[in-house]
């Protein structure tokens, strides 16, 4: 596991579109997976210990979002033949047993993740309803553990923000997590 920290945000940046497999059998575009108010892409996968040290704080906080406008989508970009718990099939099995409240996809050739910049797992790009980045933060305080009673929820609070007034908050403190594991 090489931990890596996420650049710092680039404001303004404009979401790119995507065309990508989905663990419940249909292929999802960036429009598919726009929200009213903002969007939330992440790159997540399914081996990373800061990924699964999330699972349910993220599924929590993107319910929520979804009552402000704001819908969410998790893209896993490793390359499943170096690491299998990666495969398309454990994707599935990972979105039914957390019963995701977003569309999960596969970005198969990498390019997405690429095209997005993503360096870790996980990895949040929020956008506001104009589709131009806003938040480049973390989940919260937590990292391998859960955070400490009382912690702000980082990205919840951002996307909230988002979605009230099209804007980020400037003060932002990076994600971190597994690097991204490329094709050799």
């Amino acid at each position: 596991m090489v931990r890596t920290e996420t650049p710092m945000c680039d404001f303004g940046q404009p979401a790119i579109d995507f065309d990508l497999a989905g663990t419940d059998g249909r292929n999802w575009t960036l429009q598919d997976c726009r929200g009213d108010n903002g969007t939330l892409i992440m790159f997540i996968c399914n081996h990373c210990p800061f990924v699964k040290a999330i699972h349910e704080r993220l599924v929590r906080d993107t319910r929520e979002l979804l009552e402000l406008g704001v819908s969410s989508v998790a893209i896993m970009p490793n390359e499943p033949a170096d690491y299998p718990e990666d495969s398309f099939d454990n994707m599935i099995a990972v979105a039914k047993q957390f019963n995701f409240p977003f569309p999960y996809l596969f970005d198969e050739g990498q390019q997405t993740a690429r095209d997005y910049g993503a360096v870790c797992t996980p990895d949040f790009f929020g956008y506001n309803a104009d589709m131009t980045l806003q938040y480049r933060g973390r989940l919260d305080a937590g990292r391998l553990e859960a955070p400490p009673d009382g912690a702000s929820r980082d990205l919840f609070d951002a996307m909230r923000q988002i979605a009230n007034s099209g804007k980020g908050p400037q003060k932002q403190i990076a994600s971190m997590g597994c690097s991204i594991k490329w094709r050799g």
